[in-house]
């Protein structure tokens, strides 16, 4: 099938970093994927929420928000409403899970680190861009500390990255766009670490089943992307890059 934006089927959207896009934040960075475009920044808080006092760890949050007008209708903010919605509940915890899996809490000391990731364009994949953009803000943030010598290495084992995967019109195609994923039979979301460890797996027939031999293929271009992914998160981080797993 001819993809809307002329893609191969596993090729990835053109991706951008820019780092410290936000002057005040530890860590900061603005990723493009194709059309979706997310602020993600890390916050150092010197203090560990009630549940962790006293055990000497430290913690990585993270909350997702999507401004009104980030889609093609205006959508009322959550906090007009009063409260969040499952959805959004669902993807910072998605978020903050991915990377707390990387992360070694005991060696980042009492301290808590949020991840904020605000979509400011939706084109698909917003949740998948925010892990990918959240990890270099929380690298960022990590270097900002050690710089200070708050701490003696970046405790951080692994990179991690995210990307969706589907089959539109009985096509695996790496990494949906709206247009594809609105019309997707099958939609995955898989967080893997540059070790090739898997972290989470979301997969869910919308319309159709899907077979081994589909989610084989699936698994095999979402390895794919990611591996990409966290080449351009080296690149990116440059020197910086060099400190992580050690």
């Amino acid at each position: 099938m001819q993809r809307v934006d002329g893609r191969k089927p596993k090729q990835l959207r053109r991706v951008k970093f820019t780092r410290n896009y936000i002057k005040h934040a530890e860590g900061s960075v603005l990723i493009e994927m194709g059309d979706t475009k997310v602020i993600c920044t890390a916050s150092v808080e010197d203090k560990v929420p009630p549940f962790l006092k006293g055990l000497e760890q430290g913690w990585v949050t993270a909350e997702y928000s999507m401004l009104p007008r980030a889609t093609g209708n205006r959508t009322v903010r959550e906090a007009a409403r009063g409260k969040l919605g499952g959805r959004t509940m669902e993807i910072q915890r998605l978020i903050g899970r991915a990377m707390r899996s990387v992360v070694d809490l005991k060696a980042l000391g009492e301290r808590t680190i949020t991840l904020d990731c605000d979509v400011i364009q939706a084109d698909g994949g917003t949740r998948t861009a925010s892990i990918t953009g959240a990890f270099v803000a929380l690298i960022d943030a990590l270097n900002h500390l050690l710089e200070k010598g708050l701490i003696k290495t970046i405790p951080v084992k692994e990179f991690v990255a995210a990307v969706s995967v589907g089959r539109v019109k009985g096509q695996v195609l790496l990494d949906l766009c709206y247009s594809e994923d609105s019309i997707a039979q099958v939609d995955m979301n898989v967080v893997m670490t540059g070790a090739g460890d898997f972290v989470e797996i979301q997969g869910t027939g919308e319309e159709d089943t899907f077979s081994r031999r589909d989610l084989d293929t699936m698994l095999d271009y979402a390895e794919f992307g990611i591996r990409e992914l966290i080449q351009v998160q080296k690149e990116v981080l440059g020197e910086v890059a060099e400190r992580v797993g050690r």
